[in-house]
């Protein structure tokens, strides 16, 4: 299985015609954020590949379609898509929550990815488990920021869905998408880019095998992309970056 990560910055690489054949056998496209819709949707089209996004702290002209923003006319759809935090994908293909992009808000949910349904070192069909978390550290009150507590809070309330998860398929979640990073892994000392504490708990306790974020701009090629943390592998998707899962024989659908 492959998987195509992006992040922050419109690449040239993906934002061309060739695109198809520059990055050929994508399965899946996981956006960590701080992307304009617009490039998101040409992702969509180009590839023709489920996809999924969160916000970051930036390119947030949309982001009132799919939370309450005060002081705007938010979607009426805004309320029960924050609250659903266990959402299969089929359900959401249908959804006029995304807001006609071809790509599905991954932002606070659970999500079953039966459209990529694979089998586990050759056992029971199972769907590739992602929980999405929007946003970053609250660093001068802008929409989609959050203090620690507010976003240990917005963890909490996804825990119902991950216990069902193990229940049903032996794990929590496979991978966690989000736009920061956990606190001392990947992250800069700035009051932006700091980490979340939260993040760094919510690894150690349902240890996802991938965590996907953005919000850390590689310009130094000395920074590190890829760190181990308690048995997850964090990955800054800056740009780009490919993940390719081995171990995992997707299965027809």
């Amino acid at each position: 299985m492959k998987i195509l990560c992006v992040s922050d910055q419109i690449d040239p690489l993906i934002y061309n015609s060739n695109a198809v054949k520059n990055f050929p056998d994508i399965d899946l496209i996981l956006c960590a954020g701080d992307l304009p819709m617009d490039y998101v949707d040409f992702i969509v089209s180009v590839f023709n590949k489920p996809t999924y996004f969160i916000f970051g702290n930036h390119d947030l002209k949309e982001y009132k379609y799919y939370h309450n923003v005060p002081g705007t006319n938010s979607s009426p759809a805004a309320t029960s898509q924050t609250n659903s935090h266990f959402v299969s994908d089929n359900i959401n293909k249908t959804d006029h929550h995304n807001h006609h992009h071809g790509a599905i808000y991954a932002g606070f949910k659970n999500l079953r990815l039966k459209l990529v349904s694979f089998s586990k070192n050759n056992k029971k069909k199972t769907p590739l488990l992602l929980t999405g978390v929007s946003g970053s550290i609250k660093y001068n009150n802008g929409l989609c920021q959050f203090t620690e507590n507010e976003m240990k809070f917005k963890l909490v309330k996804l825990i119902p869905g991950l216990l069902l998860n193990k229940l049903r398929y032996g794990r929590y979640i496979d991978i966690l998408l989000t736009h920061a990073t956990p606190y001392h892994v990947h992250d800069h000392s700035d009051p932006c880019h700091t980490g979340f504490k939260c993040f760094n708990w919510f690894i150690k306790t349902f240890k996802p095998e991938f965590m996907i974020h953005g919000h850390i701009h590689l310009y130094d090629q000395r920074e590190e992309r890829i760190s181990q943390y308690h048995g997850t592998t964090v990955i800054n998707a800056f740009a780009h970056h490919i993940i390719t899962i081995n171990n995992y024989v997707k299965t027809e659908k």
